[in-house]
């Protein structure tokens, strides 16, 4: 059985594509990031309060693809390895 892992390997590059503009774009929103912590002032509490749950989403986000990046391209790997294993040991036997 050879199965044609072209379009799988393009998904998972995308996957991975993905996970990387994802680490981007936490970036650039916890460059707003404050660690000082504001009390009094109401308006920097809320804009930290709301930066927070946006990192607290990307994060959450991130870590999901990610391990849907990790496991599919540990199966797509172990698809391919397979493959020529089977084809190696078919033409041995011939």
């Amino acid at each position: 059985m050879n199965v044609n892992l072209l379009p799988f390997g393009i998904l998972w590059m995308l996957l991975s594509a993905a996970v990387v503009a994802l680490i981007a774009y936490r970036a650039w929103v916890a460059r707003n990031e404050d660690d000082s912590l504001h009390v009094m002032e109401a308006g920097i509490t809320a804009q930290q309060v709301l930066v927070g749950h946006k990192l607290d989403v990307i994060d959450r986000w991130g870590k999901m693809l990610t391990m849907v990046a990790l496991v599919s391209g540990i199966a797509l790997g172990s698809v391919y390895l397979f493959q020529n294993w089977e084809a190696a040991s078919a033409q041995l036997w011939r």
